[in-house]
């Protein structure tokens, strides 16, 4: 993933802004979206991790247990939450910060097991292009602001 930043020769305005921290994802063979997502350690290191894009799930991210031992993320509480199929269930919830268009930003983690999964809270105010062909493109920008 890319995160441009501002040389400082040129007027970074609201539309440069939106090109200049842009992050590109990728679509695989299986027509899933991978997007790199930058965690912040409790220690403050940083962690590049790939997360699959779920449209269906409302909130920030998922993130499996041994993933969450590992970067020491705080238990806040937890959350009951509706799965796909109807079922519900009760997920350990974890604070955590990550880089998102090179801005740190606090966020609430749901531990579930299997891979990272990247949720629509996260989109929140931005714009998602997809090329939806194996390899495709994936770009994803913050909306400009009136």
């Amino acid at each position: 993933w890319q995160a441009y930043r501002c040389s400082s020769s040129i007027s970074a305005g609201p539309s440069l802004y939106r090109f200049l921290f842009m992050i590109q994802g990728k679509v695989t063979s299986r027509h899933e979206i991978i997007i790199p997502v930058e965690i912040v350690s409790s220690n403050q290191q940083r962690h590049l991790i790939e997360a699959l894009l779920d449209t269906g799930f409302n909130g920030y991210l998922t993130l499996p247990g041994a993933l969450i031992q590992e970067l020491h993320l705080p238990l806040v509480g937890n959350h009951m939450a509706e799965l796909g199929d109807g079922s519900v269930t009760t997920f350990d919830v974890h604070l955590s910060s990550i880089v998102w268009h090179d801005r740190i930003h606090e966020i609430l983690v749901l531990r579930a097991e299997g891979g990272a999964l990247l949720g629509m809270g996260l989109l929140h105010q931005n714009r998602l292009t997809i090329d939806v062909v194996p390899d495709g493109y994936v770009e994803i920008h913050p909306i400009e602001r009136a």
